[in-house]
């Protein structure tokens, strides 16, 4: 059976890792879910990723607790197959007034809604995510 939209299969295995309290979750890999583990590994969403295989790439994603609880405290796709949601750099949502972000599709790849607006660039809003840890928590 075919994906119809494996972002959205991302943030959902995401999703049930953290709800599970599972140490790792893996997916079919992408070069769009590599670009996304990135910037959610530079932020603090996640404590690593890495992709193994040749013929059928996993990626496996490590994911991030604080105090027992998961640094994720909400996890939403925007920008969807049959729905493509596009900002300019002054329409770039700011997630709960900066503590979140927001990851966009730019010309110059994928990062986050501040170095979109730093490098004065807009683009496809993939996805919203609010934080209880993240790169804030100095214990991690």
């Amino acid at each position: 059976m075919s994906m119809q939209d494996p972002i959205a299969d991302m943030l959902t295995r995401i999703r049930n890792g953290q709800a599970a309290n599972k140490a790792a979750v893996t997916m079919p890999s992408s070069k769009l879910k590599v670009a996304i583990a990135n910037v959610l590994k530079e932020e603090g969403f996640i404590e690593d990723f890495k992709v193994e295989g040749d013929t059928k790439p996993e990626l496996e994603l490590t994911l991030k607790y604080f105090q027992g609880k998961a640094v994720v405290e909400s996890i939403q796709r925007v920008s969807r197959p049959g729905l493509r949601i596009y900002k300019r750099k002054d329409e770039l949502p700011k997630v709960m007034a900066g503590l979140g972000i927001a990851v966009v599709s730019t010309s110059k790849g994928v990062m986050t809604d501040r170095a979109a607006r730093q490098a004065g660039l807009g683009g496809e809003n993939y996805l919203l995510r609010s934080l209880i840890g993240g790169k804030n928590v100095s214990c991690c």
